[in-house]
């Protein structure tokens, strides 16, 4: 096992990450499982902590298997594996229906982790996305596209463990890639965790309430 649990991944890949502080960088968790690692870089950062709202659109029938990926936003960025899908012969009525259902829960996740809070600015700042790891890499890169819509002045990603095919994908998405281990036998990111249990909606709540009275 590389790490005990999130907060163990996020603090050794806060240490990665120690050179952008004085840039005063925007920290962006994916829910739910990346915010307990998000935390820990913004809290050693001494920088502010939001949400980049993503879900993934799962093959039928097979939910877990990845054919792509929606992130929120005033256009919510959509990513399908088009040869996927043409090979699976999913139908696009599916694709439409699945994306339909991902924004729901999207819009659930706002209203009962952010409420009327507002996001934080993007525009011009340094801004980390942050996972507690990567599979296929289909919600980071959805994540990864709407928040480079937001045109900050650079965009990081910043993980604790990938496949070196996936990342090497999102590399041309950022302009810093930050990831502490590539293992060459990848079959979950849960294997590289001791406790993997999931995050719950109220420890997401609980996080950026304690980020925002952590924030300077």
């Amino acid at each position: 096992m590389l790490f005990t649990d999130r907060a163990d991944a996020g603090k050794k890949l806060a240490k990665r990450l120690l050179h952008l502080k004085d840039e005063k960088p925007m920290v962006l968790a994916l829910p739910r499982g990346g915010v307990p690692v998000a935390f820990e870089v913004a809290k050693a950062l001494a920088a502010p902590l939001d949400l980049v709202l993503v879900r993934k659109i799962g093959v039928p029938f097979q939910e877990e298997y990845a054919l792509g990926a929606i992130a929120d936003g005033g256009e919510p960025e959509l990513v399908i594996d088009e040869d996927n899908r043409r090979s699976l012969n999913i139908s696009e009525d599916y694709v439409a229906q699945a994306k339909a259902e991902a924004l729901e829960e999207i819009e659930r996740r706002r209203r009962v982790y952010l409420g009327n809070r507002a996001p934080v600015e993007i525009a011009g700042h340094t801004a980390i996305i942050v996972d507690d790891g990567i599979a296929t890499g289909a919600t980071m890169r959805a994540a990864l596209r709407a928040v480079r819509r937001r045109n900050p002045a650079r965009l990081v990603l910043a993980v604790p463990v990938a496949p070196p095919d996936s990342l090497w994908r999102l590399r041309a998405e950022a302009d810093e890639t930050i990831c502490l281990h590539e293992p060459e036998h990848f079959s979950a990111v849960g294997q590289f965790y001791q406790n993997f249990g999931q995050t719950q909606d109220d420890e997401v709540i609980a996080l950026l309430a304690q980020a925002e009275r952590n924030t300077p």
